[in-house]
């Protein structure tokens, strides 16, 4: 089993990413320039893939794997 994201949202500082497994993820957008200098449409155009987020217009992606541990 592995963590992925079901959705990103914004506010003027923070990028929100709800996970699969019910945890929410608050990331500055100042750690992604080209998320934080885009307009709004461009950041709500973004594709939710297995492994992590996509924004064709930006030229941006971000990785979410989190595997699963194994003991």
């Amino acid at each position: 089993m592995s963590t992925s994201a079901k959705s990103v949202r914004f506010d003027d500082f923070t990028m929100w990413v709800d996970l699969s497994d019910g945890r929410t993820l608050g990331v500055p957008l100042a750690w992604f320039p080209r998320l934080l200098h885009a307009a709004a449409e461009q950041r709500t155009d973004c594709e939710i893939g297995r492994y992590g987020l996509h924004w064709e217009a930006i030229d941006e992606d971000i990785s979410i794997i989190h595997p699963a541990i194994k003991h």
